[in-house]
């Protein structure tokens, strides 16, 4: 079973969680941050040769938490353009395009393998999506979207994966394309999640920034961090909220919690 609560509250630790990240506070070197930093493509690309494209579950619930997919349309058959920012093998991009004909889809991946299992997927149809490799921090998407042409962008688990030093490129470069009026959707690791609370002794990057064994990366989000980062390039707050999740397995008696942060954020 599951229950799930939005709001602004920060989930709270219990003693022993909160006494454990306290302890916490040897930082992965400095020499050891400037290769990771290095190899992140390396490393994401290894990730998706490992999992090939079985790590992710397809996305069917982007829809339903995000209605703006549907409601930023002012006719009921006007064809969408959307950018899918850091889109993997396509477990969400594929969903949203079978269930609604009228999407054409920009979409784009830090990892050349990620970007060659779209190519290849049954699905994938260039007069409905371009797809193509991008770093976002710093290869300019107006190499490949016009500029003001997107009516809504996803970031959906892909900011976390970047040094937090760089995000606000990303969120610049992601402005360039989107049309006035028009929002980026954002789902992301929250503050306190259950991944974030299971990192060893020795994978601390800095505040609330972890290194996996494989060397991929992940940021874990407070509202006001993200809020400040998005306020800075331009952007105006519509919803950003906390989207907590319990997950329990009754048979083993675990409870698991889940922080994520859910937020949309217009262009004026």
């Amino acid at each position: 079973g599951a229950s799930q609560k939005k709001g602004h509250s920060a989930r709270i630790l219990s003693p022993e969680e909160s006494e454990r990240l306290t302890k916490d506070r040897v930082l992965v070197s400095e020499f050891k941050q400037l290769k990771l930093e290095k190899e992140a493509q390396k490393n994401w690309d290894l990730f998706y040769k490992r999992n090939s494209t079985n790590f992710f579950k397809d996305r069917h619930w982007t829809t339903r938490e995000f209605k703006e997919l549907k409601a930023c349309r002012e006719v009921a058959d006007q064809k969408l353009t959307i950018l899918e920012a850091g889109c993997g093998v396509g477990n969400c991009l594929f969903p949203l395009l079978q269930e609604d004909s009228n999407i054409f889809a920009y979409a784009c991946d830090f990892s050349p393998r990620a970007v060659e299992y779209v190519k290849k997927n049954a699905l994938y149809n260039t007069e409905r999506c371009k797809v193509f490799q991008c770093d976002l921090t710093k290869d300019d998407l107006l190499d490949n979207i016009p500029a003001d042409s997107v009516d809504v962008v996803t970031l959906i688990f892909v900011l976390s994966a970047i040094h937090p030093d760089k995000m606000h490129l990303v969120l610049k470069n992601i402005y360039k394309v989107l049309k006035p009026g028009k929002c980026v959707l954002f789902r992301d690791y929250g503050l306190y999640d259950h991944a974030m609370l299971r990192f060893k002794s020795g994978s601390k990057l800095g505040e609330n920034f972890y290194v996996r064994q494989d060397g991929t990366r992940s940021y874990f989000f407070t509202e006001e961090f993200l809020s400040q980062l998005f306020k800075a390039e331009g952007y105006e707050e519509v919803v950003n909220e906390y989207v907590q999740r319990e997950t329990v397995n009754r048979k083993e008696e675990l409870c698991v919690p889940r922080v994520f942060l859910q937020s949309k954020f217009l262009k004026p």
